[in-house]
This record gives structure tokens, sequence and C-alpha cells, in this order.
């Protein structure tokens, strides 16, 4: 088996940076070899297997030309040293990077569109270069389909893996409200903490718990003072055992403007946890979650709407538990054995084309 080289920014934590280590040590367990290269950083917040190859780059660009020019020199040299290596980018700059570095080499060149694609600021440059991929594989059909045709074609859709560490608890959950995530515009936490400011005005006993990092911390710390929460919304940080950390929780809320499929929402229902997620574009929360079957659904940035679901799973824990059973059904669909033998499966029926 050729190896795979995995292409991302960095791997501080975040959802991308956790799919890609499950696939990683998956493969490099069944004996294939596998690197990741790191373009803009050198950070590794989840563990790999030792057999992987770990390849930095660079580090942030900064928005420097020769930066940018002595990362696309070191990948191109890297490529050029594993002439029959795969080329897997999940993100979107990483497989530009790669279409430039690797131009004129022959590479199997997978990308994985892990976000909203209509969000992309230079569509054209990244449109460019998808197209020199075999396979797009997106998180959502609405993903793939807000693709040019040429991109369209050439898409599949895969889910993220499933690999849950902790069993589903379903014991008395303690009063706690958790959201995991990065703490940036996109996840929308603001909503979140307005919606629960709301709830929290009937409901003293209970507390909101933020797991994740981001540029919009020192913020949000002000907006909860500001909103009177500073004692009530507790700011966790990164943890790499947060699975343990929130499954004993009262509810699990993704309050995203937008989102490809969001892993620590799978992560969550898979607890049992009773979840609510904003509907937003580009479908991962509706794809698997059947409103008021195994989730709540609401609509983006409709706080009120936020709030009342939050009351409803406070009011009514049987109903709550209830979701939390049927959620709990996804363990065995997505699992990291599953998925890693549908991406292999793409590869192996484009190299059968050539």
């Amino acid at each position: 088996m050729k190896k795979i080289v995995f292409v991302i920014p960095d791997m501080p934590g975040g959802g991308t940076e956790r799919v890609v280590a499950l696939l990683a040590n998956e493969y490099s367990g069944r004996g294939i070899p596998v690197a990741v290269l790191l373009f803009a950083g050198c950070e590794r917040a989840y563990p790999l297997d030792s057999r992987i190859e770990v390849v930095s780059v660079g580090g942030p660009s900064g928005g420097s030309l020769s930066a940018r020019l002595w990362r696309l020199r070191r990948m191109r040299q890297f490529y050029r040293e594993n002439k029959n290596c795969q080329i897997w980018a999940f993100s979107a700059m990483g497989a530009v990077f790669s279409a430039v570095a690797a131009f004129g080499q022959k590479h199997f060149f997978l990308v994985s569109e892990r976000n909203d694609p209509t969000r992309y600021d230079h569509r054209r440059i990244r449109d460019l270069c998808y197209r020199r991929a075999q396979v797009v594989v997106c998180q959502t059909a609405d993903a793939a389909k807000s693709f040019p045709a040429g991109i369209r074609k050439k898409s599949v859709v895969i889910s993220n893996p499933l690999e849950p560490q902790e069993e589903p608890y379903t014991g008395e959950r303690e009063k706690r409200i958790v959201a995991v995530g990065r703490l940036s515009a996109q996840k929308n936490h603001k909503m979140l903490l307005r919606a629960f400011a709301s709830f929290a005005k009937s409901r003293g006993d209970y507390i909101l718990e933020l797991y994740g990092q981001g540029e919009l911390e020192t913020e949000l710390r002000a907006m909860a003072e500001e909103l009177g929460m500073r004692r009530r919304v507790m700011f966790r940080g990164f943890s790499s055992h947060v699975l343990a950390d929130i499954r004993t929780a009262a509810m699990y809320v993704l309050s995203s403007d937008y989102e490809g499929i969001s892993n620590s929402m799978l992560e969550a229902m898979a607890l049992g946890l009773p979840v609510i997620a904003t509907d937003c574009p580009i479908g991962g929360s509706r794809m698997y979650i059947r409103d008021g079957v195994n989730g709540l659904l609401v609509p983006v940035g409709d706080e009120e709407a936020l709030a009342r679901a939050m009351e409803r799973l406070a009011d009514e824990p049987a109903f709550g538990e209830s979701l939390g059973r049927e959620a709990v059904k996804l363990r065995g669909e997505l699992t990291t054995a599953k998925i890693a033998d549908k991406f292999l499966a793409l590869a192996a029926s484009e190299w059968r084309q050539r």
C-alpha cells in the first residue's frame, strides 16, 4: 500500500485534527505507511501512533510571501522524496498548497472539504486547485451541491468517523450545559451566552461550561460578565479527555452559524447526551438529528428558540433521556474502521482507472 500523507495546517485540537488522528492511527494499525504533513505549525493535541511520520514544513506565514514560498519548497521536496505517496488534503489551504507544490508530479490527490464551502474567501483559487484532485470528499450532500459542476462530478459524501472513548451515561444528570468547540465567530457562542442568560433567570442551579480555546475568549468572558453570568459560565479550555468531562451533563449545545459535521456533536450523541443543535448550513446537524427523536434542532441565530429548547430539556428530563437513548444508536454506524474503508475504496478505485 502506498504511503498516505494527510495535509493539515496544524494539530492544536479541533474536529478536523481529531478526524485525521483517528484515520491516521487506524491506517497505521493496519500496517499502511502514514505521514501527517503540517504546513502552519507543529502542535500535536491528539496522540498519534509512533509509526506515523510527522513533518512540519513551516509555521504560520502571517501573510509573508517568503514564508509561503519556503513552505511550498519544502512541501514539493517532501512529495518528490515520496514520489509514490497519496496526498490527502484535509483543509482548503492544504489543497491549494499541495496542488502547487506537487505540480508536474504524479500523485493520487484527495481533498476532504471540512466546512461550508460557500464561506471560503478565495473560491476561484480553491476551485482551481480542487479540480486537480481525483476525488473531493464532502461531509454532506449540500456541501457537494455548492461546488461548480466540474468539482461536483468528482465529489463523494463520507461522514466523519465516530470513536467515543467513553461509554454512554444513564445515571442522574448534573445541572451543567456544555458546549465544545473553538471560541470563534463561526460557533456563535455569543448567542449561546444570551440564551443561557435568559434560561438561567428561572433556573439558578444550572451552569454553562465552554470547552475550547480561540480568539474570542477574552470577548466572551467580558460578555458573560456584562450578562451577570460570570460565576455561572465556566471557560474550561482545551481538554484531551473532554468526553469524560461532559458525559454526565444535562445537555450539549451546538450554536454554530455554519458547520460541516460537528464531531463534538456526534460524540455527545454517542454518549447519550441530550443534544440541541442549530440547523445550520451545510446540513450536518440535520443529517443526524431527527428533531424531537434523537435531538433537537433550532434555527440558526435564534436565541429565543435555543433558550426554549434548553428549558424543555431542563423541565422534561424523561424526554431528554429518550433523546439520548436514540442518539446512542449512532455508535455502530460511524466507526473509524468503516469510514477508513470508504476512503481507501476511493483511492483504490481511482488508481484502477488510471
